[in-house]
C-alpha cells in the first residue's frame, strides 16, 4: 500500500536533492579546470621575487609601530640582510663634534704607486689616497666618499675610478689606460665620513626634509570658486614620517600601498584635490652638524701627484664585440670618453646619426617614465629623429605627460613623470601615475620600449620607502616580461649631480643606485644602464640635468640596445 511521505521525510529527500547537486557542480569544475591546465601545458618558470614573510606575533610586539619590516618593504627577510650588507658604509664609531677633527680635502693626498716613465694602453696604475684631518693627522677609519678619474682635457678624454675603503684612513683606485697619449689622475673629496655619517642619520630616520603642496579646488557660495593650497607629504611607517597639523585626508593607491596625505583644507573637501606642487624645503641639521656640514669643504680636488702619465699605443686593442643585450654584468669601469664619445665596455655600442635613429625607432612605442633626466631624452629624441612632431595633449612643457609621433615610420615616444613624492611645478595630480602601475598598463612586444629611472626625488625619504618602491616596480616589470618576453626593458640608472647639501647628496644617489642594481639582478630581460660612471668622470661640471654631449651619449647607449649590432 502507498503510504504519502511525511513532511519530515520530505524536507529530508529535497536536502538530499541540493547537497547531490553542489557535489556535482564542484565535480564539473574540477574537471573543466584540470583539462584547461592540461590543454595549456605547463608554464615556463619565471623569476619570482623572494616572498615576504608574515611577521610573526612575536615580532609584532618587540616591535614599535615606526619600525619598518621587510614585509612593509614587499621583500624577504634575506633579501633585506643582503642589501643591508651592500649599503654598509663605514664611518667614525663616535659622534664627531669639533671640525679640526674632521677629513680635510687640503691636507688629504694622493699618489700613483711605483710610477713608470710611460705604459700601455690597457695597463692599469694604483692610486693610494691618505686621508687626513684639520690637524694633518692621518684618520684611522674609513667612510670618506671620495670620487677618482683620469682625464686628458685636450683630447676630452676620461675614464671612472671606483674608490676602495680599506676602512683605516687610507683608500685606494685601480684606473685604466684606456686611450693612447696623455693622462691625468683627479681625486676629489665629496664628503668627508663625518658628513656621510649625518647623510645617514637622516636618510635612515623619519625627519622630514622636503614638504610638498596639495591644491584643492571647489565650488563655493555664489558660484564662487575656492581655491586652498596646504602641505603634504609621504605616510611611511606606523604614524607616518610627516609632523601633523591640522591632519589629515589620505590618499592610498591600492595596487602600491603607497599612502599620500595632506593637511585637511578649511573649506574644501578631501576628494577635491586637483594640483600637486613641490613645497618648502626643512633643514633640520642642529648647530654642530651645521658646522661640520659646511659646503665649503666638500666637492674639491685634493693635492696628489700631478705627473702627467705616459700611455703608448697597443696592438691588442681595447675594445668589445659583445652585442648589447639583457644579461651583461656592468664592469668597473664600465667605458671611457675619448674625443667626447662614450665607447663602453660592457658591449659593442654605437653612434646614431638622425637618419639611423629613425631606422631603429621604426615601427617602435617608446614608454620614457621618471623624472625630468628621462624628460632629457625625450627631448634629444625630438629633437633628432626625422620628422617627428610633439602632440599638444594641453599639459604643462617641463611637467607633461609628453608625446611625440612620426606618422611615415610609426615611432610613438611617450614621456610621463612619476608618482609623489616629486618636486616638479604645480601639475594635475591625475597626471602622476606611479611606474609599478604604468608598466602593469603596458601590453608590451617586440615594438615596445620601456625605460624608467626613479632616483632624484626619491633622496628626501627613508631608504626603505625606496626600496619598496623598487620591489612594486620589480613585481611589474617581471609580469610583463613573463607575458610579452620580447619587450625591452631599461632601467637608466640615477646620474651623479655635484649636489652637496642634507636634502640632496651624490652619496644618497650612489645607495640607490646600488639598491635598483642589487634588486634587478636577476630579473632575465632587464639591461641596467650605468650612467652614473658616465657623468661622474666627464670634463663638464656635474648637474642633476646633465649636459648636452652627455645625453648624446646616454641616447646612444640605449639605442644600441634596442638595435644591436
Amino acid at each position: 500500500m502507498f503510504i504519502p511521505p511525511t513532511p519530515d521525510s520530505s524536507v529530508h529527500r529535497r536536502t538530499q536533492l541540493c547537497i547531490c547537486f553542489l557535489l556535482l557542480c564542484l565535480w564539473t569544475t574540477i574537471c573543466l579546470t584540470s583539462w584547461k591546465f592540461l590543454k595549456s601545458g605547463h608554464p615556463r618558470q619565471q623569476f619570482q621575487p623572494p616572498v615576504p614573510r608574515r611577521e610573526t606575533k612575536k615580532q609584532s610586539k618587540t616591535n614599535s609601530s615606526s619600525v619598518i619590516t621587510a614585509l612593509d618593504m614587499g621583500i624577504s627577510d634575506e633579501e633585506w640582510e643582503r642589501l643591508q650588507k651592500a649599503l654598509n658604509w663605514p664611518g667614525p664609531d663616535q659622534l664627531i663634534t669639533q671640525l679640526n677633527l674632521t677629513t680635510s680635502p687640503v691636507h688629504s693626498t694622493f699618489s700613483v704607486v711605483e710610477p713608470k716613465n710611460s705604459y700601455k694602453v690597457g695597463e692599469n696604475i694604483s692610486v693610494i689616497i691618505t686621508a687626513r684631518d684639520h690637524n694633518k693627522s692621518p684618520k684611522t677609519y674609513g667612510g670618506d666618499f671620495f670620487k677618482a678619474k683620469l682625464f686628458n682635457s685636450e683630447l676630452k678624454a676620461s675614464v671612472y675610478g671606483e674608490v676602495v675603503d680599506h676602512r683605516n684612513g687610507t683608500y685606494s683606485v685601480v684606473l685604466l689606460l684606456p686611450w693612447e697619449g696623455q693622462a691625468e689622475v683627479s681625486v676629489r673629496l665629496e664628503h668627508s665620513s663625518e658628513v656621510v655619517q649625518i647623510l645617514k642619520k637622516y636618510r635612515d630616520s623619519s625627519i622630514t626634509r622636503s614638504h610638498y603642496n596639495g591644491h584643492f579646488e571647489g565650488p563655493g557660495p555664489n558660484k564662487i570658486r575656492i581655491r586652498e593650497v596646504v602641505e603634504c607629504n609621504l605616510k611611511w611607517g606606523g604614524e607616518g614620517s610627516w609632523r601633523k597639523r591640522n591632519c589629515c585626508c589620505e590618499y592610498k593607491d591600492i595596487k602600491t600601498g603607497t599612502q599620500w596625505q595632506c593637511e585637511r583644507p578649511n573649506k574644501l573637501s578631501c576628494d577635491k584635490l586637483v594640483h600637486h606642487s613641490m613645497g618648502r624645503l626643512e633643514n633640520p641639521l642642529n648647530p654642530v652638524e651645521r658646522q661640520i656640514f659646511t659646503t665649503k669643504l666638500a666637492n674639491l680636488a685634493i693635492p696628489g701627484d700631478k705627473q702627467v702619465i705616459n700611455v703608448l699605443p697597443d696592438t691588442a686593442g681595447n675594445g668589445t664585440t659583445e652585442r648589447c643585450r639583457s644579461g651583461l654584468t656592468t664592469p668597473v669601469p664600465e667605458g671611457f670618453y675619448f674625443k667626447d664619445v662614450w665607447k663602453s665596455f660592457a658591449c659593442n655600442t654605437r653612434q646614431f646619426n638622425s637618419t639611423q635613429m629613425g631606422n631603429c625607432l621604426k615601427n617602435k612605442i617608446v614608454y620614457l617614465l621618471g623624472d625630468s633626466t628621462t624628460r632629457q631624452w625625450f627631448e634629444y629624441l625630438e629633437k633628432y629623429v626625422p620628422g617627428i612632431k610633439r602632440m599638444d595633449l594641453h599639459t604643462p612643457r617641463t611637467g607633461g605627460p609628453l608625446m611625440a609621433v612620426e606618422l611615415k615610420n610609426n615611432i610613438i615616444i611617450h614621456w610621463r613623470p612619476h608618482g609623489v613624492p616629486l618636486r616638479f611645478t604645480k601639475m594635475l595630480i591625475t597626471d602622476l601615475h606611479y611606474i609599478s602601475n604604468d608598466i602593469d598598463e603596458i601590453a608590451g612586444g617586440p615594438h615596445a620600449v620601456v625605460v624608467f629611472t626613479i632616483f632624484a626625488h626619491l633622496v628626501f625619504h627613508p631608504i626603505t620607502f625606496y626600496v619598496h618602491k623598487v620591489a612594486k616596480i620589480r613585481e611589474s616589470v617581471v609580469a610583463l616580461l613573463s607575458r610579452a618576453p620580447e619587450t625591452t626593458v631599461i632601467i637608466k640608472s640615477g646620474n651623479t649631480a655635484g649636489l652637496k647639501d642634507i636634502f640632496q647628496s651624490d652619496w644618497y644617489a650612489m645607495q640607490l643606485n646600488t639598491v635598483m642594481q642589487k634588486m634587478f639582478k636577476d630579473i632575465d630581460g632587464a639591461i641596467y644602464l650605468d650612467v652614473w660612471q658616465m657623468t661622474s668622470c666627464h670634463y663638464l661640471l656635474e648637474d642633476v640635468h646633465p649636459g648636452a654631449v652627455i645625453i648624446a651619449n646616454e641616447v646612444d647607449m640605449l639605442l644600441s640596445y634596442v638595435c644591436p649590432t
